[in-house]
């Protein structure tokens, strides 16, 4: 089987150089033979393809066909390499061409566009009008770009491509509005740039407000912020993670986030944190890595206490792609209380569907928003007091009483010493307090003083309760209904002659 595929792949190579007709054909063999062959043999045709590929790119037609079977060989397990960087750029190149061609049908009357594969010489006369002698490269640019989102769509799904895709950020920037362009009239470019999302983050500096430490993570593969979201509480929470406060997040959670399938017995996600960004904008779940803002050259992302409980499903928006996170390092304390300095106050984002804090409420009249789990409650101001006294100082505590202060201590009692005036706080100038009200006294009768008995009394034993039958030799429950006619209780013929045998010996007369 391997030398089957190597000859019709050498076919292929060969009827593309020579655009001969026997190309249509070599590439079916190919397409059929590369679910039977080894990912090394995948690998090596690979190889071979990547300068045929670049060298055919003025034959759009074959082109396109060498750049879908390069796809589907790297669905197939091949890794992409340098065919997949050449796909990329040749749909940056066609795709432009693609999105003239959507330009120049709107400015000649609009309407939906012709699908891509039945563009045709009419389309391409129309379109002149507005581009000229650039309508015929504009037409084959739209009849050639629905095959190459598909190429690219898996040429991304190996992080090698997307690590070299981010490395030029000019190329990157450039292919993801070309790709934004044509999914407005071509929804299969949605999910290619989705992925040029995806490949242009990878790192970012995460910020825990309630322990107020700091780590930079690396990461890959992540489609969106609620995948990034279950695999932070799984790197940072517990003993397992970095220590920090909260629930950590079941393993099947992670493991769908990871490379698994999702659990249908545990398919959802419940959130621990909202996703703040380092210049105090929302960030959220629904967005992804890349949306996370710069800070002085860095993505900076905050995890801010819960005000709005949510959850989601668990698994990849992108199923076909594994992904990865990773804890690079942890700041020291000094350098992570000078990032602390730059970020907003805690308590100023709140998630934008989150009820608004009244003043005065305390919240005490709602129930926990994670009964069972974990109780977050929001931050509220209750105000000053209403005490003339200051707040106790924790070290003035250390040897008072559990209960706190008795309720009559004055500065002249018996407290006086163990709690000065300073240490609780007495006014100079305390209020006047109302004059007690003075009851009438009145005498008491004398007490006749008796000697003790001489022996302990004796408890009566205690009266039953409820009512109690009188003891008249009838069978118990007797008394409760009146007394059956004479004879009627020692008869056997009451009851259905069926349901008891008479009794031995004659019958009695009636």
């Amino acid at each position: 089987m391997t030398e089957e595929f190597r000859a019709a792949f050498q076919r292929v190579l060969d009827t593309a150089a020579e655009q001969a007709p026997g190309f249509p054909a070599a590439v079916h063999d190919v397409f059929r033979l590369s679910s039977q062959v080894p990912q090394e043999e995948l690998a090596v045709a690979m190889e071979a393809l990547a300068p045929v590929l670049s060298d055919c790119e003025p034959v759009a037609g074959i082109a396109a066909d060498l750049a879908v079977l390069a796809g589907a060989l790297v669905e197939a397990g091949a890794p992409a390499g340098q065919v997949g960087l050449e796909v990329l750029r040749q749909l940056g190149s066609y795709g432009q061409a693609a999105a003239a061609f959507m330009h120049a049908w709107d400015k000649t009357g609009g309407g939906a566009p012709p699908h891509p594969g039945e563009v045709g010489e009419a389309e391409e006369q129309r379109v002149e009008e507005v581009l000229g002698e650039n309508a015929p490269l504009a037409t084959v640019g739209w009849w050639t770009c629905l095959r190459y989102g598909l190429a690219a769509k898996a040429m991304l799904g190996d992080s090698r491509v997307r690590a070299a895709v981010r490395a030029d950020s000019g190329a990157l920037e450039s292919l993801s509005q070309i790709v934004h362009a044509l999914s407005t009239r071509l929804p299969e470019f949605t999910e290619v740039g989705e992925l040029l999302k995806m490949a242009e983050a990878d790192s970012a500096l995460v910020l825990d407000r309630a322990s107020w430490r700091a780590f930079r993570v690396r990461f890959d593969g992540i489609g969106d912020n609620f995948q990034l979201h279950t695999l932070l509480a799984d790197a940072l929470i517990g003993k397992e993670g970095q220590r920090l406060p909260g629930t950590r997040p079941d393993p099947r959670w992670t493991a769908a986030c990871l490379d698994g399938a999702p659990d249908p017995l545990a398919d959802v996600v419940r959130g621990e944190w909202d996703l703040v960004g380092g210049d105090g904008t929302w960030v959220g779940n629904e967005a992804c890595p890349a949306d996370i803002p710069f800070v002085d050259g860095e993505r900076v992302l905050v995890l801010e206490p819960q005000t709005l409980a949510h959850s989601w499903r668990a698994g990849r928006r992108h199923a076909h792609i594994p992904g990865s996170l990773t804890i690079v390092e942890e700041l020291h304390p000094d350098e992570a209380t000078g990032w602390w300095s730059r970020m907003h106050p805690a308590g100023s984002v709140r998630h934008p569907l989150a009820p608004a804090i009244e003043h005065g409420d305390t919240g005490a009249h709602r129930p926990p928003r994670h009964f069972g789990v974990a109780a977050h409650f929001e931050e509220v101001d209750a105000g000053p007091l209403s005490s003339t006294f200051p707040a106790l100082e924790p070290d003035d505590l250390s040897d008072g009483l559990p209960g706190g202060l008795p309720q009559e201590a004055s500065p002249g009692g018996p407290w006086a010493e163990a709690y000065p005036r300073e240490a609780v706080g007495w006014a100079d100038d305390p209020a006047p307090r109302p004059e007690p009200r003075v009851e009438p006294q009145i005498e008491a009768w004398p007490l006749v003083e008796r000697a003790p008995d001489p022996w302990p009394a004796v408890e009566p034993e205690p009266e039953p309760r409820g009512y109690i039958p009188p003891d008249d030799g009838r069978p118990p429950g007797a008394h409760l209904v009146p007394p059956l006619p004479p004879g009627v209780s020692d008869s056997w013929a009451w009851a259905p002659h069926w349901k008891w045998p008479p009794p031995p010996g004659p019958a009695p007369s009636p």
